[in-house]
């Protein structure tokens, strides 16, 4: 597995598992709740925790992506923002100031993400792409004090068809300005692969989030990364002879 560094013009991430540490958090939850179970304690909750959340990737994601197949990815989104709506409208407002933010969890950046989103900021434009709610995705971004980095964030409303479909990467490059074959997608699930590799770009997946090396390289991810920070070292080679090439973010479309 290998890249063509210089035909990469632009990144593409993935967010829970890619750029947000959303699995350890999961684990740390679930852990919690077998850690009351009599022998289930200690080291033992936390394994049985991980091994669950990473066992769910598999069907949860053949589920997005049976969907697509099926054209009811469209429909299935729809339903899941009404029901949100509808929850956001039930709050109880003096138990929450931000009804939509009931249900996230705030999670830290994957270990080294910050430092290297700085670095590949001045020579690439880059973007996110998720599965969830462009709105959460952006206060993540605020919250850590990178959104400025990225051109656009695209969400699960923002296309019409959400990952894999490719549309959500057409739309992204469009906005950043090059061709989607230019783009490279990061991220750590078969649904980030399959997205970037139907629109023609290479990809790279990463082991911190919730897919593991086998399901990633079956996929045909063109590159298998530790974790995303690793991106940096790779991308370096092709940087230096590119030069600073990203231009300040423009107004979204």
């Amino acid at each position: 597995m290998a890249l063509d560094l210089l035909r990469i013009q632009a990144l593409c991430f993935d967010v829970d598992g890619t750029i947000a540490d959303t699995d350890d958090h999961l684990v740390a939850q679930l852990a919690a709740l077998l850690d009351k179970v009599p022998l289930v304690s200690g080291r033992r909750s936390e394994k049985l925790a991980r091994q669950a959340v990473m066992g769910l990737e598999t069907p949860v994601h053949g589920a997005y992506a049976w969907l697509d197949r099926l054209g009811l990815d469209v429909p299935a989104q729809r339903l899941r923002a009404r029901l949100h709506a509808m929850k956001a409208h039930q709050a109880d407002p003096a138990h929450t100031r931000n009804p939509e933010a009931i249900d996230e969890v705030p999670h830290d950046m994957v270990a080294g993400v910050q430092e290297m989103l700085h670095a590949l900021a001045a020579h690439y434009p880059m973007c996110t792409i998720t599965t969830g709610g462009a709105p959460r995705v952006e206060r993540f971004l605020e919250q850590n004090g990178v959104r400025d980095l990225f051109r656009i964030v695209v969400g699960a409303q923002t296309t019409r068809r959400m990952k894999p479909h490719p549309e959500p990467l057409f739309h992204a490059a469009r906005v950043m300005g090059v061709d989607p074959k230019a783009c490279l997608m990061i991220g750590d699930t078969t649904i980030d692969v399959r997205c970037g590799r139907l629109a023609g770009a290479q990809t790279v997946g990463v082991l911190c989030g919730f897919g593991t090396q086998r399901e990633l390289k079956e996929a045909g991810a063109d590159l298998i990364l530790r974790t995303t920070s690793d991106l940096l070292a790779v991308l370096k080679p092709a940087k230096d002879t590119l030069g600073t090439t990203a231009s300040p973010r423009p107004k979204e479309e």
